[in-house]
């Protein structure tokens, strides 16, 4: 049960309530409501009506000794609760009746007498007695105005937020002891107890903003703010959430709005401290226009926050719980917001709220260094020195073990293939938490750190999936099978089961351990746990019952989407890629972007899925060096011709898929004439002829509004550029889609017995569709001779049945080679020759058909 203590000293003129105001949850009704009004001899009469008991009324809570009661009149006070105090000049005081070990104050003192001072703490309670003890200094006196002590809902500290420096999540928030410092209302007017759902107060931000003309306020009703399930007013009122911070750029009369807008507030320096950030998008007129970034004491703590593709909406409140480490403090605490510095959306960033609350330290102390028992956070000193001294001496016995072996090395040492083989101990090889096992290619690792979910025993899974039944297979790659399982009771789930066996399988899985740990959000498929019981790699995901987007375009048979809905899932998958390139502090770039690898739930929500070839983009770079891997047809030409990794070789990718979502056809198709196979050539003909709309989808003839595929196919052209500059980021694609569905909902409107009509029609399967070429059927191809084997013979052929998709070619030999792997992933420096490779897949491994003649195909 989480504590709301507040303790007024003299003068103090802020104090919590007892009356909590009903939010869009109900009212919070609290367990505990302690209040006394220390030193009086009557009940004080308050206009806001709570009832405050005297010393007397309030003795089975005392145990005080040596105390005396003090009072003033005819003093200009704003509550009657400043009257009076108790005072103790014994040694110690106790109120409310031992409970958990904090140290709130340690020789504390009013500075100032006429300046109120409020002390508000949160403290997590888990024993039914509390108790809060005076203890005076020597000489000295200890005093109180009054006491309020009330419960607060648990939920208001979850357990779990973000680490500033270093970047990671943090654990435990709910097991320290927290003192309210600020509590901020960015842009709105002072909240009383009175109109906060908790009876707490908002001061205005005001004197803690610097550079005032840069920032304007803006407001709106408290009834247009949306509150999500999973946030409750008692985390802030709604008049929080109704009024923000923005950046005032037209009142700054800037040519170049590239500036930040700052609040600096004092903090002490020893503390780690919990800040929590509101927003709440009341500002922007559409979705997916407000892109900035939050810095803490000068430090990248938000990067690209779109409030709208988090929260599904325009003035529905989120809040954000960081940590910022006291190694951080350099000149008290400053918080930043300002815009992306990207070509996307509006150049603006807001704040709604602020709250600063001190985390208690290792001693379980929020003043000072020193504990209730008298422990310090500096008697750890010793056994960091003791283990310090240990490293040192370990250090100096490894560095001697090097010298003797150095002394005794062979004769033939230069010979050898590894310097580390011989003189090291142990062979240093390449670090992963994957660590292989000599002589097998069986892997295990140590998860118990990385953050990725629930366990899973390996009965469990195997119960889940019927002991991985081949029947239970929907997906097969490099790495392994997917399995449909089972669990809690009938809670659908995927389970990737990784091959040990195959090297291509156990990197990728590795990638996606570490990218999955780190990654939330609403377009991205999440991970629910994994096993690495008995040296298996297992993940569990969510279930995606709609599976690939792929699947509904052609191939499968399935029911044809409508443009509507096929633009949602391209929207969905967009920021779900703006987000990987956006939403952390070093950007993720896929790699590996297509229909396949976009997944669909129940609802037809697009999550992006597969991240085994993924990169983090290194820190103050925009690109990553690193071999060419990806999937044929969506692969970045300048991606392979530089062999350097960007965002832009994803927006790439991402413009084969709209092609194929517009089309409804394989990227590669090599059952085609040769100028049809690449869709992205084929379709960019025919858009720059302004006859795109001869080679669409033909489910799509009639349903699909001519500005809104313009406008969609003007963004996937934009995507295609041959360099990666004069590309779009994703957040410029995710405009340019939101503006085609725009389009496209208002040509419909006015139109229910055409929509009608189309729905009935796209329950019927595809026709089949003649490509738009004029072009004759060329004859059989003559196989390319071997000039090793004397020039006549043939070479001979796996007798595949890729072979007879391309008896139809003309004037082009070809040859065949095999390797294991995943179909559709191939590592592109090794496979590229100079007179041009062609790829397919049947699933046992890999077809690369060499033209004599050339093709272009990115």
């Amino acid at each position: 049960m989480v504590i709301l203590l507040v303790i007024v000293f003299f003068c103090t003129f802020i104090c919590c309530p007892t009356t909590i105001v009903a939010g869009a949850t109900g009212s919070f009704n609290p367990t505990d409501n302690i209040l006394i009004d220390c030193g009086a001899n009557e009940p004080p009469k308050l206009s806001d009506g709570r009832s405050f008991k005297t010393d007397k009324d309030a003795s089975q809570f005392l145990d005080t000794k040596g105390d005396a009661q003090v009072s003033a009149s005819n003093v200009n006070l704003p509550s009657p609760l400043f009257l009076t105090a108790k005072q103790v000049r014994s040694p110690a005081v106790d109120v409310l009746g031992l409970s958990e070990p904090y140290a709130i104050l340690h020789n504390f003192k009013i500075i100032n007498g006429s300046i109120p001072v409020l002390k508000e703490y949160l403290l997590n309670m888990n024993d039914p007695r509390f108790v809060l003890k005076f203890s005076p200094m020597t000489n000295s006196f200890a005093f109180v105005n009054a006491i309020e002590v009330v419960s607060a809902p648990d939920s208001l500290i979850g357990d779990e937020g973000m680490s500033l420096f270093p970047v990671n999540s943090f654990q435990g928030l709910s097991k320290h002891g927290y003192q309210v410092v600020y509590r901020l209302n960015m842009g709105g007017p002072l909240i009383t107890p009175l109109n906060d759902t908790l009876g707490r107060t908002w001061i205005p931000d005001t004197d803690y903003l610097e550079d005032k003309a840069f920032a304007l306020k803006a407001s709106t009703s408290t009834s247009a703010i949306n509150y999500p399930e999973m946030l409750t007013p008692w985390i802030a009122p709604a008049t929080v959430y109704s009024s923000l911070i923005e950046m005032a750029v037209p009142e700054a009369g800037t040519i170049n709005p590239n500036f930040n807008i700052t609040w600096q507030m004092k903090v002490d320096k020893v503390f780690d401290y919990l800040l929590r950030l509101h927003f709440c998008d009341i500002i922007s007129k559409s979705l997916n226009t407000l892109y900035f970034n939050v810095y803490i004491n000068g430090k990248m703590a938000i990067s690209g926050l779109d409030l709208s593709s988090i929260t599904g909406g325009l003035g529905v409140p989120y809040y954000k719980d960081i940590v910022v480490n006291a190694s951080t403090f350099t000149n008290g605490l400053t918080v930043q917001i300002g815009p992306l510095n990207k070509d996307t959306g509006e150049t603006n960033a807001i704040l709604n709220g602020l709250e600063v609350m001190k985390m208690s330290n290792s001693a379980e102390s929020l003043d000072g260094e020193f504990g209730v028992d008298g422990s310090s956070t500096s008697s750890n000193k010793g056994t960091v020195a003791i283990v310090g001294f240990a490293m040192m001496f370990g250090a100096f016995v490894g560095l001697g073990a090097m010298v003797i072996r150095w002394k005794r090395r062979p004769q033939d040492w230069q010979k050898r293939n590894s310097f580390s083989s011989w003189l090291l101990p142990l062979h240093a090889g390449d670090s992963s938490f994957l660590s292989k096992s000599a002589g097998s290619q069986k892997s295990t690792f140590n998860s118990s750190s990385l953050g990725l979910g629930r366990y899973f025993s390996l009965a469990e899974l195997q119960e889940a999936t019927k002991n991985f039944d081949s029947s239970a297979i929907i997906g097969v790659g490099g790495f392994g099978n997917v399995y449909l399982g089972t669990i809690d009771e009938g809670t659908q789930v995927a389970v990737k089961r990784g091959n040990p066996q195959s090297e291509q399988g156990i990197t990728e899985f590795q990638t996606e351990i570490q990218m999955l740990s780190k990654l939330r959000h609403r377009h991205l498929v999440s991970l629910i746990g994994y096993c690495d019981e008995n040296s298996e790699m297992i993940l569990v995901y969510e279930y995606m019952s709609n599976g690939p987007f792929r699947d509904h375009l052609y191939g499968k048979n399935l029911p044809s989407l409508s443009w509507k809905k096929r633009l949602e899932i391209c929207i969905g998958a967009a920021r779900g890629l703006h987000y990987l390139h956006t939403g952390t502090a070093q950007g993720i770039i896929h790699r590996d972007v297509k229909t396949t690898n976009i997944l669909l739930d129940d609802a037809f929500v697009a999550k992006v899925a597969d991240f085994g070839l993924s990169k983090d983009t290194p820190m103050g770079q925009n690109h990553v060096s690193t071999a060419v891997k990806g999937s044929f047809g969506y692969l970045d030409p300048e991606y392979f011709r530089r062999q350097q990794l960007t965002e832009k070789s994803d927006v790439y990718s991402f413009g084969v898929v709209l092609f194929e979502t517009l089309c409804a056809r394989p990227a590669i198709n090599p059952q085609l004439p040769r100028e049809q196979v690449n869709l992205a050539e084929w379709a960019m003909q025919w858009k720059r002829k302004g006859l795109l709309e001869k080679v669409i989808d033909p489910h799509l003839v009639g349903a699909i509004n001519a500005e809104s595929m313009n406008k969609f196919a003007e963004a996937a052209e934009k995507c295609l550029a041959e360099y990666g500059v004069d590309r779009p980021s994703m957040g410029d694609v995710l405009w340019n889609l939101e503006h085609a569905l725009q389009l496209q909902e208002s040509s419909s409107e006015g139109k229910s017995e055409e929509e009608n009509r189309q729905s009935n029609a796209a329950t019927t399967p595809a026709p089949v569709v003649s490509p738009p070429s004029e072009t004759i059927p060329p004859p059989a191809p003559q196989p390319e001779t071997n000039p090793s084997a004397g020039g006549d013979q043939n070479i001979e052929h796996s007798g595949s049945a890729m072979f007879a998709q391309f008896q139809g070619l003309n004037e082009q030999s070809f040859w065949e080679e095999k390797w294991d792997g995943e179909a559709d992933i191939v590592d592109l420096d090794r496979a590229f020759g100079p007179s041009g490779l062609f790829f397919t897949g049947d699933g046992t491994g890999f077809q690369v058909w060499k033209w004599t003649e050339p093709v272009a195909i990115s």
